[in-house]
């Protein structure tokens, strides 16, 4: 009876336990982690089988799993730096274990992974596009003249006037698009708004810190760049208009600017058709946006 009750005990807090994996998602990294003998999967597409009917499995038995990118570059610099053999089944999980606290992931919630795969890959590219501009920003140091963390003012400039954009948008669901110009290459950071039964406006917080990181760098470094906003909602037409970054605030862009930047294939610079029912249209007005940097002059 003791030995059934603790097999009952196991089953109920294996349920417990959060677990994670680490997915090799493309065809290029799987070959990579091929050179460790200990490795022993052969065919990428039936790793990828095995993968998903073990996620399968998990779920159905009640246990949450988290998906996480392994990247095999990053895998063999982490053990590099903590003196684990990455030949051995152990350092993996460890390595495992380290991105579930700090790596991109996506709960696994019964999706197939072709349809979860993206998501994953979209969050690794917010993660780092976050990093890179947060390190950017932090480069900056403080201003010469008063002393400000130029940063740090750029940072709290552009969360006041995403708030202004949201509060003045008419009411939907927001998709916002902030690029900003620059070296080595253009950042771009999407941001969805959705609005509950209520009315209120619901933000990925994760989502949020990247996208008002992005455009903080784009207005400390008074860097080319323009934010887009499209709204939609039950009934209507979507609403799209837009600002460009001009000096450290942002200048609205009028409907045909709108038009043409939305018509316009950015690889060939090709026309293309305008999309039915939908209105190109100057952004509203957005008023006081809290306290400009402390550091202009």
């Amino acid at each position: 009876m003791a030995h059934t009750d603790h097999q009952t005990m196991r089953r109920v807090l294996r349920r417990e336990i959060a677990g994670t994996i680490g997915l090799l998602t493309d065809e290029h990294d799987f070959r990579a982690m091929r050179r460790y003998r200990s490795f022993t999967f052969d065919d990428h597409t039936r790793y990828l089988q095995q993968v998903e009917a073990l996620l399968r499995t998990r779920a159905s038995q009640g246990s949450h799993t988290t998906v996480a990118l392994f990247d095999p570059e990053e895998y063999a610099d982490f053990c590099a730096d903590t003196g684990l053999d990455p030949d051995i089944a152990s350092s993996r999980t460890r390595f495992t274990a380290e991105l579930a606290a700090t790596g991109p992931t996506v709960p696994y919630d019964g999706r197939p992974l072709t349809d979860l795969v993206p998501d994953l890959i979209d969050e690794a590219v917010r993660q780092a596009t976050w990093e890179y501009a947060s390190t950017l920003l932090a480069r900056l140091g403080a201003c010469a003249s008063c002393g400000e963390d130029i940063g740090r003012a750029a940072f709290t400039w552009a969360s006041g006037l995403l708030a202004r954009i949201l509060d003045t948008a008419p009411r939907g669901n927001h998709h916002l698009v902030c690029s900003v110009s620059g070296a080595p290459e253009t950042l771009v950071s999407v941001l969805h708004a959705d609005m509950d039964a209520d009315g209120a406006t619901r933000l990925d917080e994760a989502e949020a810190l990247e996208f008002t990181t992005v455009l903080a760098l784009g207005l400390a470094t008074q860097s080319p760049g323009g934010l887009v906003m499209r709204t939609s909602a039950p009934g209507t037409t979507d609403r799209i208009y837009g600002w460009r970054l001009r000096g450290e605030g942002l200048e609205p862009l009028t409907a045909g600017e709108v038009f043409d930047a939305y018509c316009t294939d950015i690889e060939s610079g090709d026309l293309i058709s305008p999309e039915s029912d939908v209105d190109y249209c100057v952004p509203p007005d957005l008023g006081p946006a809290g306290p400009k940097p402390g550091h202009r002059h």
